[in-house]
């Protein structure tokens, strides 16, 4: 599981000497005053396994929401569910980003992360009651009430993804990678259980109200869950109070209390943070990510799910085809978050990066003609392949983005990258909305 260390220096541009200095991955940190070597090892095994929690946490609720779909299609059907639900989702998705970002030096990392925990737990059951109060009836009342909880979870998808990923981002970058197969590990998950709900539900009475509803009493659960394990696990891990620790020495104000509640008391530093990177400075050197990530949304939610679930031609599976191809995505884009853990196929060339995100524009008119002269099984191999290549790409910028930087910049700049990958995601969506005016919607 354990990556070799060997791969770390390949930033050209910054002096050696401080790549080395802040790149010590033997955990001889500068003036670190607690005992490095046995305490690095201990409990990395257990905080990839609530960074992947924590990672099914943060997208749980809008799979849920995406995946039933068809419940709300068939309650709401003048109101074009699928994408006016999306469209309430990403405003406030990116709009909350944008604001944390700027905002991030000041902003309590444990109470940031807590209240998006929260507040995903609370929209789940406010999905959940709603439904049972309009005992599964429609109306434009009911539709607006399920708007305003996808807003809700864009809210708190804002907090968690960047708060979680800024966090992780001076830590190992094995958590990164962890917490991002987490993220698509919801996916598949959803994908799964929609599979069996769909099985299970088909041909009884109000099945599909059945099926949602399950949905989202299991999401409501995991995000439970994820709040328990993010307020009382994870800061007791050694390995976390290590880097936390570090992170504070390094100037870093947004840990504090993570430390406290890791038992730690820190003496307060002279403010030698002064000499941190501006988050300007940071995008400016790190432009090349920004964009990478930007573009891997935006291509992918140009075709998934929206094309998918509309325009894919011919085929015998009937209502399954789109169920399918989800599934295929989402199964995918988790193997190919576990494929950089492979040390010949992980990307770090900032330049090899940029090429093979830009080669995957190649997809677009790979679709288009799937869609119009081929037969399912290229559609579900496409789909598969668009699903690897996300996964893959997204762990690869995102781990090997913060190497060589001080605590605080790396997680400044996990919020940058966060920023531009929800930025992608919505302008991948919104350009999704062009297909449909294409066709004289």
């Amino acid at each position: 599981m354990v990556l070799t260390d060997d791969h770390h220096h390949h930033h050209h541009h910054r002096p050696v000497e401080e790549v080395l200095n802040n790149n010590n991955n033997n955990g001889r940190g500068r003036n670190v005053n607690i005992t490095a070597s046995p305490a690095r090892v201990e409990g990395k095994r257990k905080a990839m396994v609530v960074c992947w929690f924590l990672g099914i946490g943060s997208l749980f609720c809008w799979n849920s929401m995406l995946t039933i779909e068809d419940y709300y299609g068939f309650l709401f059907p003048r109101y074009h569910p699928t994408r006016v639900i999306t469209l309430a989702y990403q405003p406030f998705a990116l709009g909350t980003i944008s604001v944390l970002t700027y905002y991030e030096a000041k902003i309590n990392t444990r109470r940031r992360n807590l209240f998006g925990f929260s507040l995903f737990f609370l929209s789940s059951l406010m999905v959940l009651i709603l439904d049972l109060a309009t005992s599964g009836k429609g109306g434009i009342g009911a539709f607006i009430g399920v708007c305003i909880i996808a807003a809700a979870f864009g809210l708190a998808d804002a907090f968690v993804q960047g708060g979680i990923v800024g966090d992780l981002s001076f830590m190992d970058p094995d958590f990164i990678q962890s917490f991002l197969a987490g993220v698509a590990a919801s996916g598949a998950l959803t994908s799964a259980l929609r599979i069996v709900t769909k099985a299970a539900f088909e041909n009884s009475k109000n099945g599909l109200r059945k099926g949602a509803l399950l949905f989202f009493a299991i999401s409501a659960f995991f995000e439970f869950l994820c709040l328990l394990l993010y307020a009382l696990i994870f800061p007791k891990l050694p390995i976390i109070k290590y880097y936390r620790s570090k992170a504070a020495n390094e100037g870093s104000k947004t840990v504090t209390s993570d430390l406290v509640a890791g038992g730690i008391q820190m003496q307060s530093p002279q403010d030698q943070n002064d000499d941190r990177l501006s988050n300007k400075e940071l995008f400016i050197q790190n432009i090349d990510y920004a964009i990478d990530l930007y573009l891997i949304y935006v291509l992918t939610l140009s075709i998934f799910p929206g094309f998918l679930s509309e325009d894919t031609g011919a085929h015998s599976l009937g209502s399954w085809y789109a169920i399918v191809l989800i599934a295929m995505y989402n199964v995918l884009d988790l193997v190919g978050r576990y494929t950089p853990l492979i040390n010949w196929l992980r990307i770090t060339s900032r330049k090899g990066l940029m090429v093979a995100t830009i080669a995957r524009f190649l997809f677009i008119p790979a679709f288009y003609f799937t869609a119009k002269y081929g037969g399912q099984g290229w559609m579900i191999f496409l789909t598969a392949l668009l699903g690897l290549t996300n996964g893959h790409l997204t762990v690869c910028v995102l781990t090997t983005a913060p190497e060589g930087y001080k605590g605080p910049e790396q997680n400044a700049l996990g919020n940058i990258l966060v920023l531009f990958l929800l930025a992608g995601i919505f302008s991948g969506v919104t350009l999704d909305w062009l297909w449909l005016i294409g066709k004289g919607w």
